[in-house]
């Protein structure tokens, strides 16, 4: 067996049906989970056509993993419209199995686990599949905490220089999950001036950056790049979804696009892994990449939902709108003396809502965990059901005020 696997964490998910365990809720409420950050809006309706139109032909043959020319094309319009960047489809982008598989493999394609003391840098709190890349590609991780006074911004100005001397992968998170915070041109700037001093790659995970609620859109890494000079995009690549964005989860599908040295190790993991998207889940990506509507309709929801529930939390709680993404980042009232956990148990007994602790999403570094006493809430299902939630969670606390 492999040691490695060892030193996995469970997931979130698998810790919060433990913590749960033994707790009947009240049968007075339906339930309510804010728990999954998984898209509960509808699936667009062209999508569904253009997927089920290439049944007849679409499965006849074994794909190429590199895709199609045409779905590479259609990712490379994307950025080229969406942040102002051209890059080249037959070396500069290739389509994924959604963020996450890609997430993972570009560990295994650029860690070398033979240099002393390998290390993959991340920020704290964060996306699980970091860390277990990181491990599972024989690499120590170092966890960058988030700073409340920065809009939950990871500070990357105070990672230690031995340790910048030893990394070899950076995940960036932006916006991040679960702070939804999103990264400034200045901080890209310092992380590319590291980048060029230590020789390590940047992955810029940016799944959420079509949810956003500011009139300016997220910038991406490879903008931020451009912006700087940088158009070769020298160790950074950016890693995008359709599930976020199109409300497709179930496609698995997504690219990634950056430097074509990086690029070309991907696509040799990948081919040996067994990771080619399906032709039929790749027409009706080039459907999604191609439309901006149902996109801008998506936000417009999301932008509703967070104007009707941010407001009745924000009485009871420390939260405030995010930048971006669909999670409220909320602290625990000193009621709970910090205890997430306590929260999010009281809570799903008493008034029958899921909520992620934080702490479950962090790990300790330098004697504290930066999710402690906060709780992540997805607001993924319906704008009714999540202003319901919300009214619970203020009855709640404010029954034990």
């Amino acid at each position: 067996m492999n040691p490695l696997l060892s030193r996995l964490q469970p997931y979130p998910f698998e810790r919060l049906r433990k913590l749960f365990e033994g707790v009947t809720p009240n049968p007075a409420y339906r339930p309510i989970s804010l728990g999954i950050g998984e898209p509960k809006h509808a699936t667009p309706r062209f999508i569904q056509e253009a997927l089920a139109g290439d049944l007849a032909t679409g499965l006849s043959g074994y794909p190429p993993t590199a895709g199609s020319p045409a779905l590479r094309e259609a990712c490379a319009g994307w950025l080229r419209r969406r942040y102002g960047v051209t890059v080249d489809p037959a070396s500069q982008v290739l389509p994924v199995l959604g963020s996450r598989e890609a997430l993972f493999a570009l560990a295994q394609a650029v860690v070398d686990p033979a240099q002393p003391g390998a290390t993959v840098v991340c920020p704290n709190p964060f996306y699980q599949i970091y860390e277990g890349a990181a491990l599972l590609a024989g690499a120590a991780t170092f966890y960058v905490a988030s700073d409340p006074a920065r809009n939950f911004a990871p500070r990357w100005d105070q990672v230690p220089g031995e340790v910048w001397a030893r990394t070899q992968l950076v995940y960036v998170c932006s916006p991040g999950n679960p702070t939804g915070a999103v990264m400034p041109l200045d901080e890209w700037k310092l992380l590319f001036e590291l980048s060029d001093r230590h020789g390590f790659v940047i992955a810029s995970d940016e799944c959420y950056s079509e949810i956003y609620f500011r009139d300016e859109p997220p910038l991406g890494g490879l903008e931020a790049a451009a912006r700087l000079g940088r158009a070769d995009f020298k160790n950074l690549v950016m890693l995008t979804s359709l599930s976020k964005r199109s409300n497709v989860p179930g496609m698995r599908s997504g690219f990634v696009a950056g430097d074509a040295a990086i690029m070309k190790a991907l696509l040799l993991y990948r081919t040996y892994h067994g990771s080619a998207m399906s032709p039929v889940v790749q027409t009706a990506s080039i459907a999604a990449w191609g439309d901006e509507a149902h996109v801008e309709d998506n936000r417009r929801q999301y932008r509703e939902k967070f104007a009707a529930v941010t407001p009745i939390l924000a009485r009871v709680m420390d939260v405030a709108l995010p930048d971006a993404a669909f999670y409220l980042w909320a602290g625990v009232p000193a009621s709970w003396n910090s205890s997430d956990t306590g929260f999010a148990r009281e809570l799903l007994a008493q008034y029958n809502v899921t909520v992620l602790p934080g702490s479950y999403l962090a790990r300790m570094s330098n004697g504290s965990n930066p999710g402690q006493g906060r709780v992540r809430m997805a607001l993924v299902a319906e704008t009714a059901e999540c202003v319901e939630a919300a009214e619970r969670m203020a009855q709640f606390i404010q029954s034990k005020s």
